[in-house]
């Protein structure tokens, strides 16, 4: 696996959900089995079956995350200084149609959550952002159309 980029709030939030799913979930998980094995039949048996499919999303979501935690190369936004957008800052835009402001951060892939702002460094609208400064025009092609959009801010605290 190549080097995931992450900041270090993302990378803390890894670690602490692979140590859950391994020393929780898991033995959750194994007790749901075994209540479900005490109720007969395994062929018919809903909850069994169930619990086997948490069990495997579950052991699945674990090897992901020891591949990203082990790949991962972690960037400290809070040392960038300057204008320019890289990877980290804190930006807010405004549609030029619109006058809609959005406040994002550009963060890795696997700690991307849009609810609360924080947009992956592989989305279109990063991509487009990257390298631009405050007063910069940024053109982004979403599923509903071409939109506009004016840097009004960028910082890296």
């Amino acid at each position: 696996m190549d080097k995931v980029p992450v900041t270090p709030a993302g990378h803390e939030a890894l670690v602490a959900e692979l140590a859950e799913r391994k020393n929780v979930t898991r033995q959750v998980i194994v007790e749901s089995i075994a209540t479900a094995r005490e109720h007969g039949d395994l062929k018919e048996n809903a909850e069994y079956h169930a619990a086997k499919e948490q069990q495997a999303f579950n052991e699945g979501r674990i090897q992901e995350l020891e591949g990203v935690v082990g790949a991962a190369d972690i960037i400290d936004p809070s040392k960038f200084t300057g204008k320019v957008i890289k990877f980290g800052a804190k930006v807010v835009i405004v549609d030029e149609e619109t006058d809609e402001e959005r406040s994002l951060q550009i963060v890795g892939e696997y700690e991307s959550n849009a609810d609360e702002g924080k947009i992956s460094i592989t989305s279109p609208i990063a991509r487009a952002l990257i390298g631009k400064s405050i007063e910069d025009s940024v053109k982004v092609v979403t599923p509903k159309g071409t939109v506009s959009y004016e840097v009004l801010e960028v910082n890296y605290s």
